[in-house]
């Protein structure tokens, strides 16, 4: 009975699929058929029914509500594109986050999902931009992919939140994110050469006693939106894990670390945990990317999925796009 432009309308069952709820008489469930058919699918209001059908309107919203308990009506929500709505709608409930989506990927392997989400998050980032705000990006493969996804911005400042990591096969830097992304916003960008993680804390003084490194890093303190990738704490989910040396990890594990953001390492709770790994780290400090107003956070695997929680938990996160994969595992608890 649903069409096209009735896609999010409830729609009667079938006949015998009445399973909701008790079964209503013949009689019963025919007026309750006719008046959810006039409202659901024609549109009429419960004055206009009550007045066809010869009823009060009260007993018409009555009606209406039996029709939906019986289960002679159900509602569906239905995916739009590759944005799956309800899942969206259910976990940014559950979460108690600004915004969420999630995304019904195509193709599973890595790489895939990663650049499908990312380019949901493109999307969501242009929606919520306004000409004042302040945009910081950190070096992430996730946030990478977003800004090859952006197609405009508003004309915003850009600012570098991090060094970048090299990855093997991949020659994208930091600057890269932040260059690209400023010059689609037609403005200059607060960039750095630096790298994220360095061997020895006198190289990492060093480097932060840079001008550019200290202009850009104190410039993140006036960053009111931000777009961070999720690293949990294990193997192959997280570029600082895997670059960290094994007494490193460790420690961190010893900390009570699950996850990363930036390089800003946080425990369970989402508070950010202070490790002797940054005074070896170019980075934005916890404590100011804590403090940006509105941080997207961008995810993929059901692996990331007790890093996410904790980010989120902890208020370290204000808006999430991820799989539809780890959306279950995040609502399942």
């Amino acid at each position: 009975m649903s069409s096209h432009t009735e896609r999010n309308r409830p729609v009667p069952l079938p006949a015998g699929s009445l399973a909701a709820g008790p079964v209503p008489s013949a009689t019963a469930a025919i007026l309750m058929g006719k008046v959810a058919r006039r409202y659901y699918l024609e549109g009429r209001s419960k004055v206009e029914i009550a007045q066809e059908v010869g009823i009060s309107r009260f007993k018409v919203a009555r009606l209406l509500d039996e029709a939906l308990a019986t289960g002679l009506v159900r509602i569906e929500i239905n995916p739009l594109g590759e944005i799956d709505i309800d899942a969206s709608t259910r976990l940014q409930d559950a979460l108690g986050l600004d915004h969420v989506v999630v995304v019904t990927v195509a193709d599973p392997a890595p790489a895939a999902v990663r650049r499908q989400v990312s380019a949901a998050a493109a999307t969501l980032l242009g929606e919520v931009l306004e000409p004042t705000d302040v945009l910081g990006l950190p070096w992430s493969r996730s946030v990478y992919a977003m800004v090859q996804a952006l197609r405009s911005l508003p004309p915003i400042e850009v600012v570098q939140l991090s060094g970048a990591q090299t990855l093997e096969g991949e020659d994208a830097s930091a600057i890269e994110v932040v260059v690209q992304a400023a010059r689609l916003a037609g403005t200059r960008g607060h960039v750095f050469y630096a790298p994220m993680l360095v061997d020895d804390v006198a190289t990492a003084d060093g480097l932060r006693r840079e001008p550019q490194v200290m202009d850009a890093l104190n410039e993140a303190r006036r960053v009111t939106k931000a777009v961070v990738g999720i690293g949990h704490w294990a193997p192959g989910q997280s570029t600082i894990y895997d670059a960290s040396t094994e007494a490193d990890r460790e420690q961190l594990r010893a900390a009570g670390v699950v996850g990363e953001m930036a390089a800003v390492c946080y425990d369970a709770r989402g508070h950010v945990v202070r490790t002797p790994l940054d005074k070896r780290l170019i980075t934005v400090p916890g404590d100011v990317l804590a403090a940006i107003p509105q941080v997207i956070a961008v995810a993929t695997g059901v692996d990331r999925a007790p890093a996410v929680r904790a980010a989120v938990t902890g208020g370290l996160v204000s808006s999430l796009v991820v799989d539809d994969a780890l959306a279950r595992a995040l609502l399942a608890g």
